[in-house]
Order: structure tokens, then C-alpha cells, then sequence
């Protein structure tokens, strides 16, 4: 039988957050990223790993108060489920999310949901895996769909309409970030080093709040790009991608 650990103030300090396992360059991220957990425990935020070396876990929490441009009335919404390299193909992934629909319906929530995309995205869950268990599409931005598994079929989520608009004012190359994913701190110190040595203006936004992640001006899970005032991708940047993508 797997065993499971659920991330708490007792054991974060101790436990591993599996995406950016011993990488010296991400420490600072992993930091910043327990630290933002730890601040949503207290909104019913579920950290839910394999006690395994290893990126197998699930993210979720109240629609209410998660960090997504999505709004609902009792959902819990689902961040990353993620299982990689040779923990796949276990029935791990299946484990992980039947805790999560078992734990909202305890909660007596309306249902569960979580964002895909029509072509694979980076960072978003495979839309046939959600659909096997019988998730549903409820609404959609362009490529990006909310997949919802409906307990209430009176009660469903939505994107907001402001991240609908997936266009904003600003010209500039203009990046949205937050600390959700471990990686994004590293990425986002050496774009500012490459835009100082190269001239270039990056404007870089940080959502660290609920309000601003509620209102953003597009779907935003970590990072969301915008050039020419259009938003073109969810894509993590260093610095040699962030080149080709300017070339």
C-alpha cells in the first residue's frame, strides 16, 4: 500500500515539495513556495505527497479562496496533480485524486475542478485522465478549459470575466507570476539580470494576493506572458527562451 503525507506546520520545514527536488538554484524558490503554503493552510490548502523521493503529489483547495482567476461557491479547485518518471503508470495519479474528490464530497462541497487545455500546456493536467473520472467541460478561455466533476449540478464554477479579456494596456514584453511554483523565483531573477545586460524591458507584475489573482486579465496557474498588450503563452521563460521567443 502507498503511503501518503499531507503538508502541515508541523512537517513542512522537514518535507520535501517534490518539483524542485535537490537543485541548489531553486532553494530560494522552494523556500518562498513553503512559505506561501503555509500561509494558505489556514484556508484549507492540501499539500498531498507520496512519501517518496520523487514529483508525485497533489495541490488543491477552496475555489474560494485559491489563487485563480475562477470564481464558484463551495468547489475545491485543483492546483497540480502531478506524477513524473518512474512512479507513473502505478495507479499513483488515480490514488491522489480520488483522495481529493473523497475529501470534497466529506466537506459536503458543490464538487471539484481544476484547469486544462485543449493542446498540452505546460503545467496543467491531461484532460482524457479528468475526464475518466468523470470531469466535465464548464467553461473555457480560447485553449484553456475549466473542467469540473459536479456534485451540484445547480452550483458550477467560472472563469472571471476579466481573464477572458487575455489582453492588457501595456506594450511591453509583461510577465504575471507568483510563488506557487518553486521554479519561478530563479527564472524570474535571471530574466531581470538578461533584460539589465541586454537593455530590454520585461515589466514583471507579481500576484501576491487573492485579489489580484481573482482579477487577473487572463488564466494564470504560476506565469502568464503577454507581449504587444497579447497574452501568448503560460510558459515558464529563462533566459535563452525568452530570447528565441523575442527572435
Amino acid at each position: 500500500m502507498n503511503e501518503y503525507i499531507n503538508l502541515n506546520e508541523n512537517n513542512i520545514e522537514n518535507e520535501h515539495i517534490c518539483c524542485a527536488i535537490g537543485d541548489p538554484k531553486h532553494q530560494e524558490g522552494v523556500d518562498k513556495k513553503k512559505e506561501w503554503i503555509k500561509s494558505k493552510l489556514k484556508d484549507g490548502h492540501v499539500f498531498r505527497k507520496l512519501n517518496a523521493r520523487g514529483k508525485i503529489f497533489i495541490e488543491y483547495e477552496p475555489i474560494e479562496t485559491a489563487w485563480v482567476p475562477i470564481i464558484g461557491k463551495d468547489y475545491d479547485y485543483i492546483y497540480c496533480l502531478w506524477v513524473a518518471g518512474s512512479f507513473k503508470g502505478k495507479g499513483i495519479a488515480k490514488e491522489l485524486l480520488e483522495y481529493a474528490i473523497e475529501d470534497a464530497k466529506k466537506e459536503k462541497k458543490n464538487g471539484i475542478c481544476t484547469v486544462v487545455s485543449k493542446k498540452k500546456k505546460p503545467f496543467l493536467g491531461e484532460k482524457k485522465f479528468f475526464e475518466h473520472f468523470g470531469f466535465k467541460v464548464i467553461d473555457s478561455i480560447e485553449d484553456y478549459e475549466l473542467l469540473a466533476l459536479s456534485f451540484n449540478e445547480k452550483e458550477k464554477p467560472k472563469f472571471n470575466e476579466t481573464a477572458k479579456k487575455m489582453e492588457i494596456e501595456n506594450q511591453e514584453f509583461t510577465i504575471y507570476y507568483n510563488n506557487e511554483c518553486p521554479y519561478v523565483e530563479y527564472e524570474i531573477k535571471e530574466l531581470n539580470e538578461y533584460a539589465k545586460k541586454h537593455n530590454i524591458k520585461i515589466n514583471f507584475i507579481k500576484v501576491d494576493s487573492l485579489e489580484k489573482a481573482k482579477n487577473l486579465p487572463c488564466f494564470l496557474n504560476n506565469w502568464a506572458n503577454f507581449y504587444k498588450g497579447k497574452f501568448i503563452s503560460n510558459t515558464i521563460l529563462n533566459a535563452n527562451s525568452f530570447e528565441k521567443l523575442i527572435k
